[in-house]
């Protein structure tokens, strides 16, 4: 089932950072975007519910140390996946 993607305020400032200082991070976030809408489970995603003070959100991963955190929500009557952030693994935990 395809989901839409709504993109947070906080996640477009922080893929346009995470883009001007990885510009090579550019093609692996657009492809992580597609499958997650695509398949938000897909083994490559490596999708998983974070707990404690993020318990309700999710995490999947870009590439080796990229992550991007999001929530499933409802939008216009279908579930969606609203991106909350994007960085590396240090910074988004």
């Amino acid at each position: 089932m395809r989901r839409v993607l709504l993109r947070s305020s906080a996640f477009v400032r922080a893929a346009k950072r995470l883009i001007k200082k990885h510009p090579d991070a550019a093609e692996d976030l657009r492809d992580a975007l597609e499958l997650l809408s695509e398949d938000a489970f897909h083994a490559k995603l490596k999708t998983h519910g974070l707990k404690g003070d993020m318990k309700g959100l999710w995490a999947c991963s870009v590439d080796y140390d990229s992550r991007i955190l999001f929530k499933f929500v409802q939008h216009e009557g279908a579930e969606a996946i609203l991106l909350q952030t994007v960085g590396s693994h240090d910074e988004v935990y």
